[in-house]
């Protein structure tokens, strides 16, 4: 138990990258969202033109990303039976939990959201360059698993009318996580994060440690 609470303390201490890109530096104007529960942390983009481009392909899954008063698109990673299964605390169960302590194949959730509440303290706004969020864009479309160029729906999966599941890369466990892959996509935007981030606490300190040093 020492040894994960020094590694969890050391990965949200030690900045990765080590050194901050120059393309990193927040100043054109672009914002994103970070939306946190106690257990994962979302990623949410304004819905402009370059994302309704991007993410045109998740529409025949039956995402109502043209549905008026759609504000933002929001992306989740994560362990397909946790995931899957418990769109509440409520419907938490033993197996789901016991896949996602150990290995479990991952999946992409999507939704569409209306106006959300800046002042809401599970929301963080983050700015990033032009450059950094086409960068995040891109390797969020990089997570999909596609069959030929169109992602991969996961059948019957969705919470309700507004998201949807998708096959994603990668394999899920509780050291290699939903938060971890959050990380790398805001890295991949030029956010600094820590090296190694497992739970949505140490992602937002690790955050506010290395951002703009």
């Amino acid at each position: 138990m020492a040894a994960l609470l020094l590694a969890a303390a050391l990965g949200t201490v030690v900045a990765r990258p080590l050194t901050m890109p120059a393309a990193a530096s927040p100043g054109a104007g672009r914002e994103i969202l970070l939306l946190a529960n106690p257990i994962h942390i979302d990623i949410a983009l304004p819905m402009d033109d370059e994302v309704r481009v991007a993410f045109a392909d998740l529409i025949p899954a039956g995402l109502p990303m043209d549905m008026p008063g759609v504000e933002y698109l929001v992306f989740g990673w994560g362990g397909r039976s946790f995931y899957i299964e418990t769109p509440t605390w409520g419907d938490v169960r033993p197996l789901p939990v016991l896949r996602a302590l150990t290995i479990d194949r991952s999946v992409m959730h999507v939704s569409v959201a209306g106006l959300i509440d800046l002042s809401h303290p599970a929301v963080r706004p983050l700015a990033v360059t032009a450059e950094g969020r086409s960068q995040m864009i891109a390797a969020i479309r990089a997570s999909f698993v596609r069959d030929g160029s169109a992602p991969v729906v996961v059948p019957g999966a969705a919470y309700g009318m507004d998201d949807a599941f998708f096959e994603a890369k990668g394999s899920f466990n509780a050291l290699i996580g939903c938060n971890t892959w959050t990380a790398a996509m805001l890295r991949a935007g030029g956010v600094r994060t820590g090296w190694w981030t497992p739970l949505p606490q140490l992602l937002d300190l690790s955050i506010d440690l290395h951002q703009g040093a």
